[in-house]
């Protein structure tokens, strides 16, 4: 099959590559994201895919993006980090410009195909993914496609709701799973640890500033592993309430593989352990059939790039 382009455009930069239909990148583009949105960054995906289309002969370009995406999978409905996009019909503009085929979608469940047919869930038929960042993205893969919903909504999974009347989203519904389960909510849960626990966490503080303020994830990822049990504290809050939901999406979705990606991820099995052991200990009837594996992605921040080229294929 013929490379194709994959565009993972973000809140400050537009990344793409040229990718080979067995998901290696051959070269890679990039440009800052413009702040005024709208055009100008419509054009600068266009620089992007010219660049590299000079390079190599391609067919086919990618783009993802966070945000809903409408479910012809034509125009961006609501993008949070991107200025003047809403509405806009990226698929119109940029084949007027680029006179390829072009095709639009969602960045998280880009990259769960990535991750599908390259990464952690090849081989298989289905694959749920959660990609653990500031929020939760969701993306589902079911009988080998893309699950998108009625209205190409679907598989948002950080925002089903976990707790009633809990912590506020910016989604504005109270308890969604990304208010726990979250690189933000690692935070959160590191500050309450840190509370009940001010003399145990003094070495925890210190790899910062010494201050709370002054903590990062990386800090907390690096305390964990040295054995602090303040960061394993939160570590561990954090994978129950995950633990907790991957159950909930069980009950109703039950895939063979769960891949979870994002930054936390670099704990490796002192995260990923405990939230094995919290969902099954929540997947209804989990005695009595398999479960689910949950493995670490594999294919990073490329995921996104590497899964929107691949589609562009199809």
């Amino acid at each position: 099959m013929p490379n194709a382009i994959g565009i993972d455009v973000g809140g400050t930069k537009v990344l793409g590559g040229v990718v080979t239909d067995s998901g290696e990148i051959l070269a890679t583009a990039r440009r800052d994201t413009p702040r005024e949105g709208g055009r100008a960054l419509t054009e600068a995906i266009a620089n992007v895919a010219t660049e590299l289309s000079q390079k190599y002969p391609v067919e086919s370009i990618g783009v993802s993006a966070a945000g809903f995406i409408s479910s012809d999978r034509q125009t961006m409905l609501a993008t949070p980090n991107i200025s003047n996009w809403n509405g806009v019909n990226l698929v119109n503009e940029l084949t007027e410009i680029l006179h390829k085929k072009i095709v639009l979608e969602n960045d998280a469940n880009a990259a769960a195909w990535g991750e599908f047919k390259f990464g952690a869930g090849r081989g298989r038929n289905d694959l749920m993914m959660l990609t653990l960042g500031t929020g939760v993205g969701g993306g589902l893969i079911l009988d080998g496609a893309v699950f998108r919903g009625a209205f190409g909504i679907g598989a948002e999974l950080g925002h089903m709701r976990l707790i009633p009347d809990g912590q506020l989203c910016g989604c504005g519904i109270r308890g969604c799973l990304e208010q726990y389960a979250s690189g933000s909510a690692l935070m959160r849960h590191a500050r309450e640890a840190i509370d009940a626990s001010p003399f145990l966490a003094r070495n925890l503080l210190e790899r910062g500033d010494g201050t709370i303020e002054g903590l990062k994830g990386q800090h907390i990822t690096d305390a964990a592993r040295d054995g602090d049990p303040v960061a394993i504290a939160a570590f561990n809050t954090m994978a129950n309430y995950l633990g907790a939901g991957i159950a909930s999406l069980c009950a109703v979705i039950d895939p063979s593989c769960i891949v979870l990606g994002g930054g936390v991820i670099d704990a490796g099995e002192l995260f990923l352990a405990p939230t094995r052991e919290a969902a099954l200990r929540l997947i209804p009837f989990s005695s009595k059939h398999p479960y689910p594996e949950i493995v670490p992605a594999e294919l990073g921040n490329n995921a996104g790039l590497v899964g929107v080229a691949d589609l562009s294929r199809i």
